[in-house]
């Protein structure tokens, strides 16, 4: 069977490319391995209408919606390869079967790489996050560490006081100058320069352990993690990486075509901002283009 578009990844931006494609009774499969990325978060933040809910619940609710459309088909597995061209792609699965369509869009999100901290694994979700503007407003204006990972926990502390009294943790990772001290301090963030040893407590409530010993409790902490793409579809596929602040994605136009015809790409692996609200947004848009490449194939063309 020919589908008209393959979406690779059902989470919140593959979904959300699929609605667009199923209500314009467009052939559509979603591929998904059930890996979201905040699957160790409790609750959601920030999407307008589904502020607190829970991420699995989000997610579970709009794939029982979109599979009301009679031409949308899903699958939980795992996507192996890609190949093709446009009107002509495979995409073979883990459990040895293969599957065609016209075209594909790439939302299989980023995996969060921490840094090695004994105990930050067991935060993470819940006492330890990366996005202040999906978790800062529930720690109450309380006590907030930032680890540095790199260059990016500087602006990270730097935003972090509108949410709570903020310390920078360097860990040994940069030595800001004096400059960027002052910024700091100007915002209010406070210098801890001894090297962590440890995260500890219960989860939700982190105690950062010096190397001197000292034991900090916070109510929260915030890391600039590294990502990573967790599959290696975009490079079979042709696609062209970019480097952000972060780690890699794949590039993409406005539009979020990538720059092989016939593949757009949305949510985490195609940007360097992450959220819920933003990969429901993109993935509109990556749905709508990919629909209109499809009625319109002479628009089809490379990103810049």
């Amino acid at each position: 069977m020919m589908h008209d578009v393959i979406i690779v990844g059902g989470s919140y931006a593959g979904l959300s490319a699929a609605m667009q494609v199923a209500r314009a009774r467009r052939k559509v499969l979603v591929i998904d391995a059930g890996q979201r990325r905040n699957r160790f978060s409790e609750t959601s933040h920030g999407f307008l209408g589904r502020d607190g809910h829970a991420p699995g619940a989000i997610a579970s609710e709009a794939q029982g919606q979109l599979l009301a459309y009679p031409t949308v088909e899903f699958i939980s597995g795992a996507a192996i390869a890609a190949s093709g061209e446009i009107d002509a792609f495979r995409v073979d699965l883990a459990d040895g079967s293969t599957v065609e369509g016209r075209r594909i869009v790439l939302a299989t999100g980023v995996e969060d790489v921490l840094p090695d901290v004994p105990g930050l694994a067991a935060q993470w979700g819940i006492g330890a996050m990366t996005c202040p503007y999906c978790h800062g407003y529930e720690l109450n204006r309380g006590r907030i560490g930032v680890l540095a990972s790199g260059p990016m926990s500087l602006h990270q502390a730097a935003m972090l006081p509108e949410w709570g009294q903020t310390t920078l943790l360097a860990n040994g990772v940069f030595d800001p100058a004096d400059p960027q001290l002052a910024d700091l301090a100007e915002r209010g963030v406070a210098m801890e320069f001894a090297t962590v040893a440890a995260v500890e407590g219960e989860p939700g409530s982190p105690v950062v352990v010096l190397s001197d010993g000292r034991r900090l409790p916070m109510d929260g902490l915030f890391v600039a993690t590294r990502t990573r793409i967790v599959t290696p579809l975009p490079q079979m596929l042709g696609c062209a990486i970019a480097e952000g602040p972060q780690g890699p994605y794949v590039a993409t136009d406005a539009m979020k075509a990538t720059t092989v015809p016939g593949v757009f790409a949305c949510g985490d692996v195609a940007s360097p901002m992450a959220s819920v609200a933003i990969s429901v947004g993109h993935g509109a848009l990556a749905g709508a283009a990919v629909h209109r490449s499809i009625i319109f194939p002479q628009t089809v063309a490379k990103a810049a």
